[in-house]
């Protein structure tokens, strides 16, 4: 039986980034726990001191409850390496489309989400591979693909 999980993503401004994927994702903003109102209410039942508590949204779902859910972890710590884990975006359809087709969907899906804060970092293609993919950072530099 499969084990459940949520992934935890580090940052500086969970509310920032919780908005970020989740409009990248196709995910909401995670509603709190059945009997709370809020999610602080449920952290301060939990006994997290209320000069811990942070403002806005940290959490993330799938609406249709497939995907893991993600928290959005305040720390204080800059980011300084390269990810040892990141999301690849599936946006190029199937791989019997055309290249240059699926090359076009991931293009217009990396400038949507470079309007949403994200940064272009290039495109990640080789000569002679049937594969196009578009490498990103989310509005906190964490790395990410579009393929």
């Amino acid at each position: 039986m499969p084990v459940r999980f949520q992934v935890v993503i580090d940052c500086a401004d969970p509310d920032r980034l919780a908005r970020f994927w989740a409009v990248a994702l196709g995910y909401q903003l995670a509603p709190p726990p059945t009997g709370f109102a809020t999610w602080k209410d449920y952290y301060r039942d939990l006994g997290i001191p209320e000069e811990d508590l942070g403002d806005g949204a940290d959490r993330i779902s799938d609406p249709e409850g497939n995907g893991p859910s993600i928290w959005f972890n305040s720390v204080q710590d800059p980011k300084v390496v390269k990810n040892r884990l990141h999301f690849d975006i599936h946006a190029s359809g199937a791989r019997t489309d055309p290249i240059e087709t699926r090359r076009r969907r991931v293009d217009a899906e990396a400038d949507r989400l470079a309007g949403l804060g994200a940064t272009i970092t290039g495109a990640l293609a080789n000569e002679g591979l049937d594969h196009y993919a578009v490498g990103m950072k989310d509005p906190e530099g964490n790395e990410f693909d579009i393929n």
